[in-house]
């Protein structure tokens, strides 16, 4: 699954506070590929040097983003909006976990439904006045003694989330600069050579369990994922021990 610049959610920063952390939230934003920041009368100028110092390279995200004077204005395109928080609140409202938030705003977004997710400011967090403009709650499971986020911490997460729905990253991958996989007959001249000079060092003591014991050591190396290098080394290391 892949998403288009136009079909991420605006992230709309209420009443943020100071300009660094605003420029830290579009760096955040900037990671997960989300473009569409929407500021709600910013208590300093989001364009300032401290601001895009922090931004780290998202500064076209601060020079993109829009200013309104209230949540209304700023909403008033989206037909889903999400709010986060970290406070229970005494308001019905659908809660969601950020994983949870994501599915549903891929889903939307994929049938053209515009969404967004308000973020507070970073001394109080969302006051009950702002989640009326919200849909739903999105609360990000952490440890219940500590929970506080700081504004670029909770825009990361909110947008990781969103962002690895369409990350196609295998979950591990064997890191091979300058080398590759090594091939089934470079593995077996490998072990081929290693079977012959144990047995001029007379390692098989049994005729009977030679067989068994080379194929335990064949398994020791297959489970070693050997690259080409890797069996030009062993090789080396086999012959220097076999002349000494």
């Amino acid at each position: 699954m892949t998403f288009s610049s136009d079909m991420v959610p605006a992230f709309v920063l209420v009443r943020p506070q100071l300009a660094e952390n605003v420029g830290t939230a579009a760096r955040a934003m900037m990671n997960c590929g989300i473009f569409d920041m929407r500021l709600v009368d910013p208590d300093e100028d989001h364009l300032c040097d401290r601001a895009v110092a922090a931004s780290s390279g998202a500064g076209d995200i601060l020079r993109q983003a829009k200013v309104f004077k209230n949540i209304d204005d700023a909403v008033a395109d989206l037909q889903k909006v999400y709010a986060t928080t970290g406070r229970p609140r005494d308001m019905i409202k659908p809660v969601f976990t950020g994983q949870g938030m994501a599915k549903e705003i891929c889903a939307y977004q994929q049938n053209g439904v515009k969404c967004g997710v308000l973020f507070g400011p970073e001394r109080t967090g969302l006051e009950n006045d702002d989640l009326a403009y919200a849909d739903t709650i999105v609360n990000i499971p952490l440890n219940p003694n500590h929970s506080s986020l700081n504004l670029a911490q909770a825009v990361l997460l909110v947008g990781y989330e969103i962002f690895r729905l369409s990350d196609t990253t295998p979950d591990m991958m064997l890191s091979m600069p300058h080398t590759e996989p090594a091939n089934k007959a470079e593995t077996e001249h490998l072990f081929a050579h290693l079977e012959q000079e144990l047995e001029r060092a007379g390692y098989f003591k049994s005729a009977e369990k030679h067989p068994r014991m080379m194929r335990n050591l064949r398994n020791i190396f297959m489970r070693a994922d050997l690259t080409s290098q890797d069996v030009r080394t062993l090789h080396g290391m086999i012959a220097d021990l076999a002349r000494h």
